[in-house]
């Protein structure tokens, strides 16, 4: 149940616009809901900042639709991530124009009512924009205050795939967001030109593979907070993503904390609500 639904039902009741009885039948599901094997928490949102986000890895295309029926049924909107191209179309098509399926990151957005969800039609991809580029907007739910915007850094461009879903988690949640893609430590220069949106960034998300180190190079330049993310980008040392994850844990730069390896969400759901709730004027 989403804080904006839930406070829409009460006013109507107040206002004598909705019905007692309606209003029981509209929080008769709550806290929470069987669907098949799943059990959705319909509280989360009211708890947290979103209503519960769907892993779409490890389920079937059928408990996909399903759990994000219920879910968008209650709130009005759903997050699912690691989706394959089967559960994103199956998705896409269950929700209409609903939908978006942004390719690149594996997440599909549900916002019912709201045709061309965050920028991207249905059934289409939404690719990332230009490094650096604002992809930001508004949200119906509250978001950051002004001028809170969250920073997220790529190493690679084999590392986009987990930099886009800390993305598209940052801006479900209403957050503004700009992109800073390819510029990792084998360019450095590449990182520098960035400097003065990267000191004025509310937190940044730093998504790296191979050794992990752009994590550490960031969090050395700035005083804003740093959420690391580890990739399993990289050859045979690296282990899947654990060199970097150790030598992130291990970052000297102060200010950095890290999540688990390809983890962009956590890392984008880190970041969001560090800028929601920063305060406008205020250093982060």
């Amino acid at each position: 149940m989403d804080p904006a639904r839930l406070r829409k039902i009460l006013e109507g009741v107040r206002r004598g616009r909705i019905g007692t009885r309606e209003a029981l039948e509209s929080l008769a599901q709550l806290p929470f809901e069987s669907v098949g094997p799943a059990v959705v928490d319909h509280h989360r949102g009211l708890r947290q900042h979103l209503p519960e986000v769907i892993l779409c890895e490890g389920k079937t295309v059928s408990q996909c639709v399903k759990i994000a029926r219920t879910i968008a049924s209650k709130s009005g909107r759903c997050l699912a991530t690691r989706a394959s191209a089967a559960q994103a179309q199956a998705l896409v098509a269950a929700f209409e124009g609903d939908a978006a399926w942004n390719e690149v990151a594996r997440t599909v957005v549900v916002d019912l009512g709201r045709r061309g969800v965050r920028g991207a039609r249905q059934g289409t991809t939404r690719r990332p924009g230009r490094p650096g580029r604002t992809r930001g907007g508004r949200s119906r739910v509250p978001g950051a205050p002004r001028g809170s915007t969250v920073l997220v850094v790529s190493a690679g461009t084999a590392d986009l795939p987990v930099a886009e879903e800390a993305v598209v988690t940052l801006e479900f949640m209403g957050v503004p967001v700009r992109r800073v893609y390819d510029a990792g430590v084998a360019g450095i220069h590449r990182l520098l030109a960035h400097v003065k949106a990267l000191r004025s960034a509310s937190a940044i998300v730093v998504v790296a593979g191979m050794e992990g180190a752009l994590a550490s190079v960031v969090g050395g330049i700035v005083d804003r907070p740093v959420i690391a993310v580890p990739t399993s980008v990289g050859y045979g040392a690296s282990y899947g993503g654990l060199a970097a994850l150790l030598a992130m844990l291990n970052s000297c730069a102060a200010g950095v904390t890290v999540v688990n390896i390809d983890n962009g969400f956590g890392a984008g759901y880190a970041a969001g609500v560090i800028a929601r709730q920063a305060r406008p004027g205020r250093r982060a």
